[in-house]
């Protein structure tokens, strides 16, 4: 006898298609929120501490040095370990990696906000970044496995490329915000109540996923890229003080460039490897990763010259830098939301191309600065147009490297983007420091400060400019964005 159905399940089956989407839909802007947040924060940690740094400098004693270590010990570590964070994310799971990093995170959060030595606060930054390293890749594939291939996918990367482009910019306002109010230890210890609520948020409503294969990291592989790149990086910050032809500078250099050669060979022939070479077959991939890496070094150290050009040359307090950088904050998350649909009209590559002319344009205005200078000129107008090619960038790359992508490596591209913009964000900060130091030539006043940041952006206009032309030629014409 077949049994009468229950009256709630006649009810659900009388809800009209609109009705029955409502549940996914929501749970699919919950994902989409949880993901973004979490890129937000690993982006933000990139530049809230900049207006903090004086502060940081005369509480613990820093050097000048010291004090570009407290940004590069995090960058180093977030790219250094990205490839391996992507991969383990692809084997292990994204919700689970998401988890894993974000809890490491926050506890190095914890650690830095709570340091009473300089090199307390360099090794929990530095802790901060592997968090950071293995949560951000699980962030872009958690937003591509949320939403379906197409027009719907396309925005939500948007939204992924504004927020984490909101991170970067908001940290100036956020760093000055708490700094003056507070002190600077709040500029890491406001991750904790974040992260938490973010962690909660992803536990109940990310769902698992992985790729089917053979649960192996190539640890060899991570610890050669990053001792690579950090020894690179630290041989070009070495040049501040002994110039390029010294020994501490080239054996750094040296070092780092064969433990990068040895991680190639040593891709190439391992069965599981960190990054399989043949990625870079695709020549979209290729592409843009390289434009990643360009235009990451000039946009993340612009936030850092823009900071120190406010407080130490126009006297601005810290609240005063972070608030006159909003209206750039606003502008790079413009032009990210507009970027999806300028795509449509414009192709990918070609938006691409606008908008690094667009930020080249910004640097180029930004490094007739002055001593003094009116806020409109100075600080306003270039920062704005700089912010705003940034943020037309950033999503035709990402969309471009992972429609790329095979299915299995959605989780290594989506680190490799992420590791070609910050590393790219690392070493542009220690060259364009350099060169900015190669001005001032030990000069503390305002006008030797403010003609070292005008040469680092004049250097970084033409580095976009060079990037222009890059894309033009290598990017396809035609590819599925």
């Amino acid at each position: 006898m077949t049994p009468m159905p229950e009256p709630r399940t006649d009810t659900a089956d009388r809800r009209s298609p609109a009705t029955d989407s409502r549940a996914p839909a929501a749970r699919t802007w919950a994902v989409l929120l949880a993901a973004c947040a979490g890129q937000f924060l690993v982006v933000l940690d990139v530049s809230v501490v900049n207006v903090a740094l004086p502060s940081m400098r005369a509480d613990l004693g820093l050097s000048a040095v010291g004090l570009q270590w407290v940004l590069n010990a995090y960058t180093i570590a977030f790219a250094g370990f990205m490839l391996l964070g992507g991969r383990a994310a692809d084997l292990f799971g994204r919700k689970r990696m998401f988890l894993v990093g974000l809890g490491l995170f926050t506890a190095a959060s914890v650690a830095g906000g709570l340091a009473v030595e300089g090199w307390q606060l360099l090794a929990a930054r530095a802790v901060q970044g592997l968090g950071a390293a293995v949560l951000a890749p699980a962030t872009l594939t958690i937003v591509t496995a949320a939403v379906p291939p197409g027009p719907a996918r396309t925005r939500a990367i948007g939204t992924w490329s504004a927020v984490g482009a909101g991170g970067g910019a908001a940290g100036g306002l956020v760093g000055g915000v708490l700094t003056d109010l507070l002190s600077w230890r709040w500029v890491l210890l406001i991750n904790v109540p974040v992260g938490v609520l973010v962690l909660v948020g992803a536990a109940l409503w990310v769902r698992e996923s992985r790729t089917a294969g053979v649960r192996r990291l190539d640890l060899p592989g991570a610890v050669l890229v990053t001792g690579g790149l950090a020894a690179v990086a630290y041989g070009i910050v070495r040049t501040e003080e002994a110039g390029w032809g010294d020994r501490t500078t080239l054996l750094p250099l040296l070092g780092g460039a064969a433990l990068l050669a040895v991680f190639v060979a040593v891709e190439a022939r391992t069965k599981a490897p960190l990054m399989p070479l043949k990625v870079f077959r695709s020549r979209v991939v290729s592409a843009a990763n390289v434009s990643m890496v360009i235009n990451g070094s000039a946009s993340f150290a612009m936030w850092f010259f823009m900071t120190m050009y406010a407080q130490n040359v126009l006297g601005y307090t810290p609240l005063e830098a972070g608030l006159a950088l909003v209206p750039s904050s606003v502008s790079v998350i413009v032009g990210s939301k507009l970027a999806p649909r300028l795509m449509a009209v414009t192709g990918a590559r070609n938006l691409a191309v606008i908008g690094t002319l667009i930020a080249a344009t910004g640097f180029g205005w930004q490094s007739l600065m002055g001593a003094q200078g009116a806020y409109l000129t100075v600080i306003l107008g270039p920062g704005v147009l700089m912010m705003l090619g940034i943020g037309l960038v950033i999503t035709p790359l990402a969309s471009l490297a992972t429609s790329g992508a095979a299915p299995g490596d959605a989780g290594l591209v989506s680190g490799l983007v992420n590791t070609s913009r910050t590393m790219g964000g690392a070493l542009g900060l220690a060259v364009l420091s350099t060169v900015a130091a190669s001005r001032t030539e030990g000069g503390a006043g305002p006008e030797a400060l403010a003609a070292g940041y005008a040469l680092a952006f004049r250097t970084g206009a033409g580095v976009l400019l060079a990037g222009a032309v890059l894309m033009l030629l290598w990017l396809p014409r035609r590819a599925e964005a």
